[in-house]
């Protein structure tokens, strides 16, 4: 973007080393097949989805990628994740999936500031949201940036320190591992749920790169 400074004097801004964020949205079809899928493997097993109190929050095992019913879902997630190293223009290599788990929030409960270690890109689906559980939080990966904060008189991407991006049930989300998100407070009436996961060059996954909890 170019700027006149003055009459004999240019300036250009050069946006340097972006943090991308990748946002696909299922056809609704598609969604509503894994969203009924998801929702009875969830309600069965050994360790099922409990019913869930105001303020609670509850997390899945971390392999559910290794669920043959959820094998359509996963698949999904992979091929997103070869569309994005086509993007970056990542040859020579393949992504797997290292961990998914689901992830639920009542009414009222939220999720911290964390990051995914040791993955290359992370992802989240989302099963079930709703007005006022519709969003989340990306932070400014560079904590250089806090050291000086003078105050802006208007917020934009350019000085930001967090990104709201909004979702919707159906929404399928890819971003660097080391990218920091958080999940606000669920303001809607009805359990939030989605499914998070990793994906790692095949060739480094064996031994690291599974969830470290």
């Amino acid at each position: 973007m170019g700027e006149n400074m003055g009459s004999s004097e240019s300036s250009v801004v050069i946006s340097l080393f972006p943090t991308l964020v990748w946002k696909q949205q299922l056809p609704i079809a598609e969604h509503e097949a894994h969203r009924a899928t998801l929702f009875a493997v969830l309600c069965a097993g050994p360790s099922p989805m409990p019913q869930l109190s105001s303020g609670d929050s509850w997390q899945s095992g971390t392999a559910l990628h290794r669920c043959p019913e959820l094998r359509p879902l996963v698949a999904r997630f992979e091929r997103t994740a070869e569309a994005v190293l086509a993007s970056l223009h990542i040859g020579e290599t393949r992504l797997r999936v290292t961990g998914c788990w689901a992830n639920a929030n009542a009414p009222g409960a939220s999720h911290p500031v964390h990051h995914h270690p040791n993955n290359f890109l992370s992802g989240v689906y989302y099963a079930q949201v709703g007005p006022g559980a519709d969003t989340i939080n990306f932070h400014d990966p560079r904590p250089q940036t806090g050291i000086i904060r003078p105050p802006v008189t208007e917020l934009s991407a350019e000085n930001t320190d967090q990104v709201v991006v909004r979702v919707e049930c159906g929404t399928l989300l890819l971003f660097p591992a080391y990218l920091e998100h958080s999940v606000g407070p669920n303001q809607s009436a009805d359990v939030r749920i989605s499914v998070s996961f990793n994906a790692m060059f095949t060739d480094y996954a064996e031994t690291i790169s599974p969830p470290l909890w």
